[in-house]
């Protein structure tokens, strides 16, 4: 089978993710996949497969989950620690029939009760040291039974002992129901569970597969997303159907990640925007890692314009370029859009790009009061295309509250440019009044101050525009230094500078700005 026919088979049939290992598998099994670490469920696998031996172990895991009692239709939550296998122990539910619902590792356990609670007695599949994490919770009373991938506990069911269970024919949901569940960042609280069906993860292939037809030859890709997201299952799909070796990775630390770079010389890197930026040192290594890579790609946030400079300075390829997706777990990919190395330094980095070619995405920003949205009163930003996620599971009229007719409101603000290209410039809940844009201060003082690795602009106590800001090493921020490159903004007050460690963090990276504002409002008001 080649890889056109199986992309063409998702279009018609939708994207299956418990038949995607052996779909590969057809169109080249001798597909290497690489990790940068040990499987939890299967340790003794190792870290070297092909994509023949990761069918082989999607159909193992499949069949001792159906050993252990998970049957069609039921709900799968799947929450532990953060591995690869996450993802194969999701495609082994959906082989079955069963609906993963992947739930971030990073999750506290009242959160968890609570998504727990709203599925509905779901299976829990989980490990160990999570089971620690979770130990005030009923489970007994919130789950219909619990699953672990390897070890004893009482009242579990350990992959471990059902090890051989006879092997199941695959079960085929509809191609219009739930098929994959996450949940979306939590940045105002409690996550929403974003349901995925067949059809809706199949669309959502198709920009990217149009920009992978465009390389003349198969590169390795290195993807480093959170093994729970929505992303993550179509970049697994688009690499594997295209033949392109994988470097799955969990590893986030710089050095680590500079010799895997090194080892297995990737072309095309997939990560996090927050990712990206903590590897910009990673530019003046003298044993240049980002030497082989052609393409960078990224979604979630728009990314930092001297992030994107510093990267693409860095490699060594001819006409390499930073390729930015726009969207959300609810839309999918929206819009998109190129840079290079000789501009990328230049670029507004509120520009998120243009809509896609025919048969993506469609975006209009609609006005919020009655006039023509602008730069100066931007508008609300809308998509609308298949490629929609269903609904949220157990909140479909929060879900529907979003939506006008066949537009799903994004929830950020922005405008289009006479040239056509989407400008997005805040989330509507985080706007500061006298601040055109947040992000758009963050970008201009990141790109003039290199010592500072976060910066974020939060409401203060009295609605002033607060910047938080990190130094790389948490050193002290030279006060003349800081005033000069913000002489620009003179509506901002006083800097607040904070370890990095210290910020409220989504799975995704992304800091939560209103937990931030609070945290902030708390230490301020006991200063005083």
């Amino acid at each position: 089978m080649k890889g056109s026919v199986a992309y063409r088979s998702i279009q018609e049939r939708g994207l299956h993710i418990g038949l995607l290992p052996a779909m590969a598998a057809a169109v080249n099994g001798a597909t290497p996949i690489t990790l940068d670490h040990d499987l939890d469920v299967l340790p003794e696998v190792g870290r070297h497969l092909t994509v023949s031996r990761l069918a082989e172990l999607v159909d193992d895991l499949a069949a001792r989950l159906w050993a252990a009692g998970v049957r069609p239709d039921e709900h799968v939550v799947l929450h532990k620690r953060a591995n690869a296998d996450v993802w194969m122990l999701a495609c082994a539910a959906s082989r079955i029939g069963a609906v993963p619902v992947l739930l971030s590792p990073s999750l506290d356990a009242v959160t968890v009760g609570a998504l727990l609670e709203r599925v509905d007695r779901p299976n829990l599949l989980t490990d160990e040291a999570k089971l620690d994490v979770l130990a005030e919770l009923p489970l007994t009373e919130l789950t219909r039974r619990v699953v672990i991938v390897s070890g004893e506990r009482p009242q579990t069911v350990s992959l471990d002992t059902v090890a051989g269970a006879p092997r199941v024919r695959p079960v085929v949901r509809p191609i219009d129901e739930a098929a994959v569940i996450t949940h979306t960042s939590g940045t105002t609280g409690v996550p929403k569970l974003v349901v995925h069906t067949p059809r809706t993860q199949g669309i959502r292939l198709k920009p990217q597969w149009r920009m992978l037809s465009l390389m003349r030859k198969r590169e390795n890709v290195a993807i480093h997303l959170p093994f729970v997201h929505s992303r993550n299952v179509a970049a697994m799909a688009l690499a594997l159907l295209r033949e392109m070796p994988v470097l799955l990775m969990k590893e986030s630390d710089p050095a680590r990640v500079a010799d895997l770079f090194l080892e297995n010389r990737p072309g095309l890197v997939e990560a996090l925007p927050n990712s990206l930026m903590a590897w910009e040192g990673l530019t003046e290594d003298p044993r240049k890692p980002f030497a082989s890579v052609k393409c960078f790609s990224s979604t979630f946030d728009a990314i930092h314009p001297r992030t994107m400079s510093r990267l693409l300075a860095s490699s060594e390829r001819r006409g390499a370029l930073f390729f930015q997706i726009y969207g959300q777990s609810e839309v999918g990919p929206a819009v998109g859009r190129a840079y290079f190395r000789h501009s990328a330094h230049k670029v507004n980095g509120r520009c998120v790009g243009w809509p896609m070619p025919l048969g993506s995405a469609k975006v209009r920003v609609v006005s919020r009061d009655g006039t023509r949205p602008t730069e100066r009163n931007p508008g609300r930003i809308q998509v609308s295309w298949p490629g929609l996620a269903k609904t949220y599971f157990g909140e479909e009229e929060r879900y529907a509250d979003h939506r006008d007719g066949d537009w799903w409101g994004t929830g950020d603000v922005g405008y289009f440019t006479r040239f056509g290209c989407l400008h997005m410039l805040d989330r509507e809940v985080d706007m500061i009044p006298g601040v055109r844009s947040s992000l758009e201060v963050e970008d201009l003082v990141l790109a003039r101050l290199q010592e500072l690795s976060e910066l974020v602009v939060v409401h203060g106590p009295d609605s002033e525009a607060v910047p938080v800001l990190c130094t790389h090493g948490d050193r002290p921020l030279d006060p003349a230094r800081w005033r000069a490159a913000v002489a620009d903004f003179p509506q901002l007050a006083d800097p607040i500078q904070i370890p990095e460690a210290e910020l409220p963090r989504t799975g995704t990276l992304k800091v939560q700005r209103l937990a931030l504002a609070d945290r902030l409002k708390d230490r301020l008001e006991k200063r005083d």
